[in-house]
C-alpha cells in the first residue's frame, strides 16, 4: 500500500526513451540548462554587482552594506532544502521553475525596499533573491541526471561553464540597467534588480516550457525499468585516481523502502551517512567553497590597503571568475578520465597554492591576481569532481535530497566563512585569513588518504 500511495502522490512517469532518443534528450536537456545558466547567471551577477552599494544608500551606513550579500547567501542556504524536496517529489522542472520565480519575487521586493527606503525590506528581498543562486547551483545536478556514469563530471562541468557568460556580462550591464529606470522613481542602483526580476521570469518560463521530459523523473523511470544497470560498473573513472582501473557499482536503494521514503530528506542524510565517498564529496564541496569565498570577499579590501584602484581590483576579480568557470570542462574531462579522487587532490593542491600566493602577496598585484586565478581554478576542480562523486555514491531515489543537503551545507559554511573573514582580517591580517582558509582543506586531504588506503587494502575484484 505504501508504494501505491507514493506512486499516487508522484507525477506520472515519462515515457521511456529509446537509445537514440536518449542521446537526443541528453543534448536537449544540456542545451536548455546551459541557456538557463547564462540567463540565471546574468541576473544574479547584474544585481549582486550593486547590492552593497544599494544597501549603503538605503541604510546610510557603510558598515551595513555587506549585509545585502550576506542575506542572499543565507537565502540560498535556507532555500536549498525546500527546493530539493520539491525536486525530489516533482522533478527538476518544477523545482527550477519555482526557484527562479521565487528569485524574481525577491528581486521585486528589493526594488520596493529601495523605493521606500526600507532597509529591512531590502534585506528580506535579498534573502528571497537567494533562490536564484540555489537554482543555478541545482541545475548542475540536473545535467547529471541522464548522463552516463563516466560522463557525469563532463555534463556537470558544461553547465558550470555556462555561468561564465552571465558572470562576465552581468557587471557590465549594471550601468545600463540603472539608466533604464531613471524617471520611474526607482533608484539607479536598484535598476539591476528590475532587470534581474525580468530575467528570472524569462528563465522560469524557459524551464517550464522546454525542460521536458523531466531529466530526474526520466532517470528514475529508466533505473526502475532496467534494474540490471545497478549491477554494472560505472567505468574506471567513477571514483579512482590515475592508474587505478577499479570499477564502481551504482549504489542501490535500501530494501523495504517505498519510493517516497527513499526520496525524503531524512533518507538523503542517511544515504550520505552510509557512504564514505558521499561524505568525502560533501566535505570537498563545502571546504572548497568556503575557502574560496573567505579569501575572495576580503581580497578587494587587501588590494585597496596596498594602493590598488577600482580598475585593478576589477581585473583581479575578473581573473578569479575566469578561473572559477572558464576551465570547468577541463575539470570535468579530468574527473571522468582519471577519477573523482584525483581531481579532488588537484583541487586541494590548487587551493593551497592559491592561499599561499594570495596571503603572501603583500602588495604584489600580479601575485594577487595569480593567487585569485588559482583560487577559482581550485574551486572549479572541487565543485565539479565533488558533485560528480556525490551523484555516483548514493542511490538514484535519494540523489535530489542528498544534493540539496550538500548545497545547504556548502552555502551555510561559506556564509559563516565570509562573515568571519572580515573579523579575522581586522584582528590578524589577510595573510592569516589565507592560512586559516587553507586549513579547511585538511579534512578533505585526510578523507582522500583514508579512501585510498581502503582501496589499496581491499582484495582485487573478480
Amino acid at each position: 500500500m505504501a508504494a501505491a500511495d507514493s506512486v499516487a502522490d508522484a507525477p506520472a512517469a515519462p515515457a521511456l526513451p529509446g537509445a537514440a532518443e536518449l542521446v537526443a534528450l541528453r543534448r536537449r536537456t544540456t542545451s536548455v540548462l546551459v541557456t538557463s545558466q547564462i540567463l540565471g547567471g546574468l541576473g544574479v551577477a547584474t544585481a549582486v554587482t550593486l547590492s552593497a552599494v544599494l544597501a549603503q544608500e538605503v541604510s546610510g551606513s557603510e558598515a551595513l552594506s555587506g549585509l545585502a550579500s550576506t542575506s542572499s547567501v543565507i537565502g540560498t542556504a535556507l532555500l536549498s532544502l525546500p527546493l530539493a524536496s520539491l525536486m525530489s517529489a516533482r522533478g527538476r522542472r518544477a523545482g527550477l521553475t519555482v526557484a527562479y520565480l521565487i528569485g524574481a519575487v525577491g528581486g521585486a521586493v528589493v526594488v520596493v525596499g529601495a523605493v521606500l527606503g526600507n532597509f529591512l525590506l531590502l534585506l528580506l528581498g535579498m534573502t528571497v533573491f537567494g533562490a536564484s543562486s540555489s537554482a543555478n547551483l541545482q541545475a548542475r545536478y540536473a545535467a547529471a541526471d541522464l548522463a552516463e556514469p563516466d560522463q557525469r563530471a563532463k555534463a556537470i562541468s558544461f553547465v558550470v561553464w555556462a555561468t561564465t557568460i552571465g558572470a562576465v556580462l552581468g557587471p557590465n550591464i549594471a550601468a545600463p540597467a540603472g539608466r533604464s529606470v531613471v524617471g520611474l522613481g526607482v533608484p539607479a542602483t536598484a535598476g539591476a534588480f528590475v532587470w534581474a526580476t525580468a530575467v528570472f521570469i524569462l528563465t522560469a518560463v524557459l524551464m517550464h516550457l522546454l525542460l521536458r521530459p523531466d531529466p530526474l523523473l526520466t532517470a528514475r523511470a529508466l533505473a526502475a525499468a532496467e534494474p540490471s544497470k545497478d549491477e554494472h560498473t560505472a567505468g574506471p573513472a567513477a571514483v579512482g585516481v590515475a592508474g587505478e582501473a577499479e570499477g564502481h557499482a551504482e549504489p542501490k536503494a535500501a530494501p523495504g523502502h517505498s519510493a517516497k521514503e527513499d526520496r525524503s530528506l531524512r533518507a538523503g542524510l542517511a544515504a550520505v551517512a552510509a557512504s564514505s565517498h558521499a561524505r568525502l564529496a560533501v566535505v570537498t564541496i563545502a571546504a572548497a567553497h568556503t575557502a574560496m569565498v573567505s579569501i575572495m570577499v576580503m581580497t578587494p579590501v587587501d588590494l585597496g590597503h596596498h594602493g590598488a584602484g577600482i580598475e585593478l581590483i576589477g581585473m583581479v576579480i575578473s581573473a578569479h571568475i575566469v578561473g572559477m568557470y572558464a576551465f570547468s570542462p577541463v575539470m570535468g574531462f579530468l574527473a571522468d578520465r582519471f577519477g573523482r579522487l584525483g581531481v579532488i587532490v588537484l583541487s586541494v593542491a590548487l587551493l593551497s597554492c592559491a592561499a599561499a600566493l594570495a596571503g603572501t602577496a603583500n602588495g604584489d598585484h600580479v601575485q594577487s591576481a595569480a593567487g585569485l586565478f588559482l583560487l577559482g581554478l581550485g574551486w572549479s576542480a572541487g565543485l565539479v569532481s565533488g558533485s560528480a562523486l556525490l551523484t555516483d555514491s548514493v542511490p538514484q531515489a535519494a540523489r535530489a535530497a542528498v544534493q540539496g543537503v550538500s548545497d545547504l551545507i556548502m552555502n551555510a559554511a561559506a556564509g559563516a566563512g565570509g562573515a568571519l573573514a572580515g573579523l579575522v582580517v581586522s584582528q590578524a591580517g589577510y595573510g592569516w585569513l589565507s592560512a586559516l582558509a587553507a586549513t579547511l582543506l585538511l579534512p578533505v586531504a585526510a578523507l582522500v588518504l583514508i579512501s585510498l588506503s581502503r582501496r589499496s587494502g581491499s582484495p582485487p575484484r573478480t
